[in-house]
C-alpha cells in the first residue's frame, strides 16, 4: 500500500504542494503564516463568528459535479483540504484589478464598519452564489438561502441591515421584481414614496427640494418632474452595481477535475506530536482503528479542533475517513434512509428535504424533525463539513440530533476488524455516561438509518437556546407516539428523549409507561407532566445552571407536542372536543420573516457644490479594502526580521496567594527565548492604570482575579509560545472570600476607596411624604462582553539599538499606551511612537485595557532587543480584559395619581472588578443619566463602585449611561403597572422640555426630545398598534405581544474636562494632494471618512484628494481617547481649524487667480515659500462640572432619540422575536447620513444584545464560563427586527458641534431597551392570564430563561428548586 506525505491543494488558483505540513496546523494558520493571505481573519478559533470563512471546492467524480462549500478555516485542518481548492477573499477581487460583485455590494451598501468580519461575510455570500450556480443550474439564491448562509457569521458593528440590503440585490426575489432602483432616502426595500412623512419628504419644505425617488424612479414633488437617480441623495445606488456573472468566475483547477488520483491517495503525515491518516478503503480504516483504538476519527474537526485549542488536548493519531465510500453512502431501504457516518449534516439536510417533497407527509415526520433541528444546528460553515457520525459519537448531552435519533429508534451499524459487523438500536441505553457510549474502542460507526414514520405515528422535536440561530441547546427534546384512532385516541407506544437534563441524552422511560394505553386528553396531560417532573429532576448545583427553567422546558415541550397531536387525533368524530382556539398558540412557533427596513434623512440642498462632501452618503473610506481583505490590521502586518511571539501566562484563581512560579519546563522547550515577569522590571514601575495605578503589570504575590498577567513566554512563533506558556507551573494558596456579585460586595462592604458619590437636588424626603404614591423597587442589570471581532493585539519594534520603540497596537488611546510604556520602562515618551492604522472594533474595550498586553510586549521587546508580537486568543481576551459594568439599584419613587414624577431616592452600585480602571467615571455617568429623559424635581442619588474578584470592568459604549437610564425606565414601568395605564402615557407626561434644569443643574437648550417623541409615535403608528397588540393577546394564550416606546437623552462630552481637547495636522503637497492626521482612531465608526468630509468642505476640494494614513503619536501628541462619542466633535473642529489656517494662507493666491484650480493655488503658494502644513487645535468651551457644588455643565449638548419596538414572546419557552422597531434620532445636520444611520442601527443591535441575549456567567469561585461565541451569544443576522425603520430628525441644527452635526456613537444604544420593555409588556399580559397584576421585577438581560419564568403558570408551579445549595453559575 503506497502512502503519501505530501499535501497538495490549490489556493486562489495556485497549486500548493507541501511535504512539511504539521497535522496540527489549521487552514487559517497556513493561509496567514505560510501564504501571507491575511484577508481571512481569526475571530474566535471555534467556528462561531465566521471571520475565517473561506470557500472550499472539490470535484465529485462519482456524481460528475463541482461542490462549493463555505468553511471555517480556523477549524479546518490543512491536511483535510488535500485534493481540494480553497478560495479566499483575495482570490475573488481587489481594488487594483476590480472588485467582485459581492465585494462591491457590501462596501457600497455601507455594510462594512470596522471591517474585521467583512471578508468572512463576503466569502459566505460568494460560496452561496457559487453553490447555487452548481446546484440550481445557475439560479440566483433566495432570501431564505441567504439567511441560512449567514447563520455562522457575526458582525458587532453594523446591525446587519445594510449587509442584507446590499446582498438582497443578488437574490431571486430581487430579480423577480425586476427592480434595479436605487435604495433611496425613505426606503431601501420597497422604494416607495415618503409623501406625508415629515422627516422623509420635503413636500412643503421651504427649500423645495426633494429627498427621494418613488417606486417608478420619479419624484414626490408636486411638479411631477422625473429626476434621474444621480439627482437625488441615496444610501446606495443599485444601478451602479456590477452584475454577477458566473461565467466570469475563476475556473476550478483542471488537475483536480480531470483526475481523481489525489482522492485515492492514502495519506500518512507525521508531525512532531500528531500523525494524520487519510485511509481510502474501509479495510484501511479498520486496520488503523485496530492498531490505534484511541485514535480520533474526524471529518469536519468541529469538535476535536475546539478541544485541541481550548482544552489543551493532544490526540497523537487522527484519522480522516472522508474518502471511504462505505461511510459516504446514502441509501434508501425499506426501513428508512441509511446515511454513512461521514455524510455531512448539510448532505443529510438536502436528502431529507428531497424525500419530504416527494413522499407522503405521514412517512416523513421523523425526517421533518431532523430537518428542523438541522436548521438551528450551528452555522452553515459547520454543517457543510461536520458529519452525522461525529455528532453521535461525541455524545454531547445537549446534541440537537441525538434526542431525535433516540426517539426515532434509529439503527446504527458498527464494524471492527476483529468483531465484524453488528447493528444496534440507538435508544436510552446507547450512552453509558458523559460522552461515553456502547461502541467498542476498535469499532467504527459505519452508518445510521433514519426510519420512515407511518400514519399513526406522531413525531416532533424541540429545542430552546439562548439565541435562535447557531446556538447550543439549553434543553431539547423529541417525542414519538403511536396512537390508535377510533372512538378514543389511545396511545399504543411512546418514546420521549431529552437533552440538557443529564450527563447524557436521556430517554424518559417511566413517563413513556404512563402514556401507554391512555386516552390522549387533558387528564393524560396532567399525569404526564407529573411523571416528567418526577423522572427528570435536576440538582440545584447541576452543570449549566438555570435549573428551574430547564425543568420547566421539559413540561413546556411536551405540552406543545400534546396540543399539536391533540388537534390531529381529535379532528374527526362527533365525540371529540377540540381545544379552544386561543390554546392552539402553544404549538405555534415564532415565524421566520425576511427583514424589511427604511431609512429617512435630510439630504444636501441642490445648491451645495458637488465637491463639498459634507452631508453626503459617502461609503466608509476603507470599505472597499475591507471587502477585499486588503485592509491591514495589527496582526496582518508582515513579520519583522528576528521577530518573536509572546504568550501571556494568566492567573487562574480569583483570589489567591502566588506561592511559586516555575517557568523551567517552558524554558526547556525548543524555540523559547525568555520568560518575562516582575523580575524584569523595576518594582517601582510595576503598576499601571488609567487614573490611579492600582494594577500590577506582572502579578507578584497575590492574584485578585483570574486573567491577571503573571508573566509571558517569548518564543520563535505563536504555536511554540502558546504551548510553552501552558507549561509554566503556578502554585497557589486560595484566599477567602471570593467576591463575585455586587450583593456580596455590598454585604461585605467591599468598595473601591474614594468612589462613594452623593448627588442631591431638591427636598426628597418632603416630596416623598407629599406624593400620592410611593413605590419601592430594585433591579439588576448584567454586564456585557465587548466582543470586538479583532482581539487585543500589539507589535513592539525596538529601534536605534533599543533607544527608541515603535509600538503598533489595536488601541483607542495611543497616547495613553505611549505614556504607560514610558512609565513602565523609564524610556522618555519622545522616544516612543504609538501607531494605529485601524482597529477591528473597540466599543470602549480598547480605551484603557489594551495596556494589559501592550506593556508586556513592549517590556519584552526592549529586554530582548527584538520585535515582539502578540494577538490574544478570544478566550484570553474575554478572561482578561473585562467588559461593561453590571449594576444593581434600589429606589423609592414618588408620583402623583396621574403618574407625574415628584421625587426619587435611589442607591446603586456597579461591579468594578478588582481594580478601579474607569469605574468611578462610569458610575458618575450613570448618576448623570439615571433620570434618562424625565424631569424629576427632587432627587437623592447615592452610588459606589464595588471591589470584587473579577477582571476589571471598563469603558463600554454608553459608559454607564445605559445602566443609569435603565433604572429610570424601570421606575416608569413600575408606576404604569401600579396605576394600570399605558407606560407611554406616563413617559410622555414627564419628558424634559426646552429650558428645563436637570438634577445636576444643566439647563437644556435646543431640546428636541418632544419632537422626536411625537414623530416616533406617528411613524410607528403607536396608538393603532397598541390596540392591535391588545387584540392579539386576547386571542392567544401562549403567545403574547408587547409594545414599548422609549426615549433617550445622552450627554455628549468627556465628563473629565481636560479630555475635551483635540489636535490635527494637515499637509498639502505640491501635486494638490492632502495628507490629514488627527487624534482620533478609526474603529469602524467612519471617523476618518467624516474628517475627510470636513476637510473637503473647508478646503473646497473633492474628498478623493484627501487621505488619512494612520493615527500616530509623533504626528498629533497628547490626544484623548477616541471615546465618549466625541471623536467627530473634537477632531472635526481641530481638522477644521487646521484647514482654515491653510485656506488663510492660500486666500491671497485664490484672490490673485480666482478662476484657477486648487493645484495652481497650491503651487503658487509653494513657490512663494508659504507653509503648506498646519496644525489645528480645539477645546470645548463652556464645559465643566463641580461635584461639590452640583453646578456647571458636564455636557456640551445632548443627543436625543426615541424608539418604539414590538415583540412577540413564546410564553412556554421564553423565546422572543422583535417584530418591528421604529427609531427617530436627532443627529443635527449629519456629516454623513449613511454612516450615522449605520451607527444608529449598530448601536441598537448591540444594545439589543445587552438587554436580551448577552449574559456573562461565572463560577462561584470567579471563573468565567462564557468565554467564546459558543457560550456567549451576540445577536446574529436572524435577530434584527423584522421591520427596522430609522429616521433622522430634520431641521434640528446643533450649534455646539462641527457643521451643526451631533455625536452618534453611544446615544442610540439605550433605545434597544425598548425591546426589553416590550418584552416586559408581553410578560404582563401573560401574567394576567393567571390573575397576576401590578409591578414585577425583571432583571436585564431578558433572556429566554427570565422571560419563561416570569410568565408564571401551572407548569412553573410544578417546579421547585432547593435554595441552600451553591449554584453552578453566578451572574455578577
Amino acid at each position: 500500500m503506497a502512502t503519501y506525505q505530501e499535501v497538495i491543494f490549490y489556493v486562489n488558483g495556485k497549486r500548493i504542494a507541501d511535504k512539511n505540513v504539521n497535522p496540527e496546523w489549521t487552514l487559517l494558520y497556513y493561509l496567514r503564516n505560510k501564504l501571507r493571505l491575511c484577508g481571512t481573519k481569526l475571530g474566535c478559533a471555534e467556528g462561531g463568528c465566521g471571520a475565517c470563512t473561506v470557500m472550499v471546492s472539490r470535484y465529485d467524480h462519482k456524481a460528475g459535479r463541482l461542490v462549493h462549500l463555505s468553511a471555517n478555516a480556523c477549524l479546518t485542518p490543512v491536511c483535510a483540504v488535500h485534493g481540494q481548492a480553497v478560495t479566499t477573499v483575495e482570490g475573488i477581487g481587489n481594488t487594483k484589478t476590480g472588485l467582485h460583485a459581492v465585494q462591491q455590494r457590501i462596501a457600497a451598501a455601507h455594510g462594512s464598519q470596522c471591517g474585521f468580519c467583512t471578508p468572512g461575510i463576503v466569502m459566505s455570500m460568494y460560496a452561496l452564489l457559487r453553490a447555487c450556480d452548481v446546484e440550481g443550474g445557475g439560479r440566483a439564491p433566495t432570501m431564505k438561502d441567504m439567511e441560512v448562509a449567514f447563520q455562522g457569521n457575526l458582525c458587532r458593528c453594523t446591525g446587519y441591515r445594510p449587509i442584507i440590503e446590499g446582498f438582497r440585490t443578488l437574490t431571486e426575489e430581487w430579480e423577480r421584481c425586476g427592480s434595479r432602483l436605487p435604495a433611496v432616502n425613505g426606503t431601501s426595500t420597497t422604494n416607495g414614496c415618503c409623501k406625508g412623512l415629515a422627516n422623509g419628504c420635503s413636500k412643503g419644505d421651504p427649500n423645495g427640494w426633494c429627498c427621494k425617488a418613488n417606486g417608478d424612479g420619479g419624484c414626490c414633488s408636486s411638479s411631477g418632474e422625473q429626476l434621474a437617480p444621480g439627482d437625488v441623495e441615496i444610501l446606495f445606488d443599485t444601478s451602479k452595481f456590477k452584475p454577477y456573472d458566473s461565467s466570469q468566475e475563476p475556473i476550478f483547477p483542471p488537475e483536480l477535475k480531470l483526475s481523481p488520483i489525489l482522492d485515492h491517495q492514502y495519506l500518512a503525515i507525521k508531525g512532531p506530536r500528531v500523525t494524520w491518516y487519510r485511509p481510502t478503503t474501509l479495510d484501511q480504516l479498520l486496520l488503523l482503528k485496530h492498531n490505534h483504538p484511541q485514535a480520533k476519527i474526524i471529518v469536519g474537526n468541529t469538535e476535536v479542533g475546539v478541544e485541541v485549542k481550548f482544552k489543551n488536548c493532544v490526540y497523537p493519531v487522527l484519522i480522516h475517513p472522508t474518502r471511504v465510500k462505505e461511510l459516504l453512502q446514502i441509501e434508501q431501504t425499506d426501513a428508512g434512509i441509511k446515511f454513512g457516518s461521514s455524510v455531512t449534516l448539510n448532505e443529510i439536510d438536502s436528502k431529507l428535504k428531497a424525500e419530504i417533497n416527494s413522499l407522503p407527509e405521514h412517512k416523513t415526520r421523523v425526517f421533518a424533525a431532523v430537518v428542523e433541528m438541522l436548521h438551528w444546528f450551528a452555522g452553515k460553515q459547520i454543517r457543510n463539513v461536520a458529519a452525522v457520525g461525529g455528532n453521535i459519537m461525541t455524545g454531547s448531552p445537549i446534541s440537537d440530533l441525538n434526542p431525535v435519533f433516540i426517539a426515532a429508534n434509529c439503527m446504527l451499524e458498527l464494524v471492527s476488524k476483529e468483531g465484524g459487523y453488528r447493528t444496534v438500536t440507538m435508544n436510552g441505553s446507547f450512552f453509558t455516561s458523559y460522552r461515553k457510549n456502547i461502541v467498542k474502542p476498535d469499532e467504527v460507526l459505519l452508518s445510521i438509518t433514519i426510519p420512515f414514520s407511518h400514519e399513526f405515528m406522531y413525531f416532533k422535536a424541540y429545542k430552546q437556546a439562548r439565541r435562535r440561530d447557531d446556538d447550543i441547546a439549553i434543553v431539547n427534546a423529541a417525542f414519538n407516539v403511536e396512537i390508535q384512532r377510533g372512538a378514543s385516541p389511545i396511545v399504543q407506544k411512546a418514546t420521549l428523549a431529552y437533552g440538557g437534563m443529564a450527563p447524557t441524552t436521556l430517554e424518559a422511560k417511566q413517563t413513556a409507561q404512563v402514556l401507554k394505553g391512555k386516552k390522549w386528553d387533558m387528564k393524560l396531560l396532567e399525569e404526564v407532566c407529573n411523571a416528567i417532573v418526577k423522572e427528570l429532576p435536576l440538582s440545584p448545583d447541576a452543570p449549566g445552571g438555570m435549573i428551574a427553567y430547564r425543568r420547566s422546558l421539559t413540561l413546556s415541550f411536551f405540552y406543545k407536542f400534546f396540543v399539536e397531536v391533540y388537534g390531529k387525533v381529535n379532528c374527526n368524530g362527533p365525540q371529540q372536543e377540540s381545544l379552544p382556539e386561543r390554546l392552539l398558540s402553544a404549538s405555534q412557533g415564532l415565524s421566520t420573516v425576511h427583514p424589511q427596513s427604511s431609512q429617512y434623512f435630510q439630504v444636501v440642498p441642490p445648491n451645495q457644490p458637488k465637491m463639498d462632501a459634507v452631508g453626503r452618503t459617502i461609503p466608509h473610506m476603507s470599505a472597499f479594502k475591507q471587502a477585499t481583505g486588503e485592509a491591514v490590521y495589527c496582526d496582518d502586518i508582515p513579520h519583522y526580521e528576528n521577530e518573536l511571539y509572546l504568550s501571556l501566562v494568566l492567573t487562574t484563581r480569583a483570589h489567591a496567594k502566588i506561592i511559586k512560579v516555575d517557568a523551567a519546563p517552558a524554558l526547556a522547550v525548543e524555540g523559547v527565548h525568555a520568560f518575562i515577569s516582575a523580575s524584569d522590571i523595576d518594582p517601582k514601575r510595576n503598576s499601571f492604570g488609567p487614573i490611579i495605578h492600582d494594577e500590577e503589570i506582572f502579578v507578584t504575590s497575590t492574584a485578585y482575579s483570574t486573567g491577571q498577567v503573571i508573566g509571558a513566554i517569548v518564543a520563535i512563533d505563536q504555536a511554540t509560545a502558546q504551548q510553552a506558556a501552558k507549561m509554566v507551573k503556578v502554585e497557589y494558596e486560595d484566599i477567602t472570600p471570593v467576591i463575585v456579585t455586587i450583593e456580596d460586595a455590598v454585604a461585605k462592604e467591599s468598595f473601591h476607596k474614594g468612589t462613594h458619590r452623593l448627588m442631591k437636588d431638591g427636598d426628597v424626603d418632603a416630596a416623598l411624604k407629599e406624593s400620592a404614591h410611593v413605590f419601592k423597587g430594585e433591579v439588576h442589570m448584567g454586564g456585557q462582553e465587548h466582543f470586538y471581532l479583532e482581539t487585543h493585539s500589539t507589535i513592539a519594534i525596538p529601534r536605534e539599538e533599543g533607544n527608541e520603540l515603535e509600538v503598533i497596537s489595536s488601541t483607542q488611546h495611543p497616547s495613553e499606551a505611549q505614556k504607560l510604556i514610558s512609565e513602565a520602562t523609564g524610556m522618555p515618551a519622545n522616544h516612543i511612537v504609538c501607531r494605529v492604522k485601524r482597529i477591528g472594533g473597540g466599543f470602549g474595550g480598547k480605551e484603557s485595557r489594551g495596556a494589559l498586553l501592550a506593556l508586556p510586549v513592549a517590556i519584552a521587546a526592549l529586554k530582548l532587543n527584538r520585535p515582539v508580537r502578540c494577538m490574544l486568543d478570544r478566550d484570553e481576551d474575554m478572561i482578561a480584559s473585562g467588559g461593561r459594568h453590571p449594576f444593581y439599584g434600589k429606589y423609592s419613587i414618588g408620583f402623583s395619581k396621574e403618574g407625574k414624577l415628584l421625587a426619587c431616592d435611589i442607591e446603586f452600585y456597579n461591579n468594578a472588578g478588582h481594580s478601579l480602571d474607569l469605574s468611578a467615571s462610569v458610575l458618575e455617568r450613570a448618576i448623570f443619566h439615571f433620570q434618562n429623559a424625565y424631569k424629576i424635581p427632587n432627587i437623592r442619588c447615592k452610588a459606589a463602585c464595588c471591589k470584587t474578584n473579577l477582571p476589571s470592568n471598563t469603558a463600554f459604549r454608553g459608559f454607564g449611561g445605559p445602566q443609569g437610564m435603565f433604572f429610570a425606565e424601570n421606575m416608569i414601568s413600575d408606576i404604569s403597572a401600579l396605576l394600570n395605564v399605558d407606560p407611554a402615557q406616563v413617559r410622555e407626561s414627564n419628558l424634559y422640555e426646552e429650558g428645563d434644569r436637570t438634577h445636576y443643574n444643566q439647563v437644556l437648550e435646543h431640546c428636541t426630545l418632544k419632537r422626536c417623541w411625537s414623530e416616533c409615535m406617528q411613524r410607528s403608528d403607536y396608538e393603532k398598534r397598541r390596540l392591535d397588540v391588545n387584540s392579539f393577546n386576547k386571542q392567544h394564550r401562549w403567545r403574547k405581544r408587547g409594545l414599548s416606546i422609549i426615549p433617550t437623552m445622552f450627554g455628549i462630552a468627556f465628563t473629565a474636562k481636560f479630555l475635551n481637547q483635540s489636535g490635527a495636522l494637515v499637509m498639502v503637497y505640491t501635486d494638490g494632494s492632502v495628507l490629514l492626521t488627527h487624534g482620533g482612531i478609526e474603529m469602524g465608526q467612519g471617523l476618518h471618512t467624516k474628517m475627510i468630509q470636513v476637510a473637503s468642505r473647508v478646503l473646497g476640494i473633492p474628498e478623493t484628494k484627501i487621505y488619512i494614513s494612520e493615527t500616530s503619536t509623533d504626528k498629533v501628541p497628547n490626544t484623548s481617547a477616541t471615546a465618549a462619542s466625541s471623536g467627530s466633535d473634537l477632531n472635526g473642529m481641530a481638522v477644521m481649524n487646521a484647514c482654515q489656517t491653510i485656506m488663510e494662507r492660500l486666500n491671497p493666491f485664490i484672490a490673485a487667480n480666482p478662476k484657477g484650480k486648487w493645484e495652481e493655488w497650491v503651487s503658487a503658494a509653494y513657490f512663494e515659500r508659504v507653509s503648506l502644513s498646519a496644525t489645528g487645535f480645539y477645546r470645548t468651551s463652556d464645559i465643566g462640572y463641580d461635584w461639590e457644588t452640583n453646578s456647571g455643565n458636564p455636557f456640551n449638548y445632548f443627543t436625543f432619540g426615541v424608539a418604539c419596538s414590538e415583540v412577540e414572546i413564546d410564553c412556554l419557552t421564553g423565546d422572543h422575536q422583535v417584530l418591528r422597531t421604529d427609531i427617530v434620532m436627532d443627529l443635527g445636520e449629519s456629516l454623513n447620513p449613511a454612516i450615522d444611520i449605520g451607527q444608529v442601527e449598530g448601536a441598537f443591535i448591540q444594545g439589543y444584545g445587552l438587554y436580551t441575549l448577552e449574559e456573562l456567567t461565572y463560577s462561584p469561585n470567579g471563573i468565567l464560563y462564557s468565554r467564546g461565541p459558543g457560550a456567549y451569544k451576540l445577536p446574529g443576522f436572524a435577530d434584527i427586527p423584522v421591520q427596522f425603520n430609522v429616521s433622522l430628525l430634520r431641521g434640528a441644527p446643533n450649534p455646539r458641534a462641527v457643521y451643526s452635526s451631533k455625536a452618534v456613537g453611544e446615544p442610540p444604544l439605550f433605545l434597544a431597551s425598548s425591546v426589553f420593555f416590550a418584552i416586559k409588556d408581553a410578560i404582563s399580559s401573560a401574567r394576567s392570564e393567571v390573575g397576576l397584576s401590578g409591578p414585577f421585577r425583571l432583571d436585564s438581560p431578558a433572556t429566554s430563561a427570565r422571560i419563561r419564568m416570569a410568565c408564571q403558570d401551572d407548569f412553573t408551579k410544578k417546579i421547585t428548586v432547593g435554595k441552600d445549595v451553591t449554584p453552578w453559575n453566578i451572574v455578577p
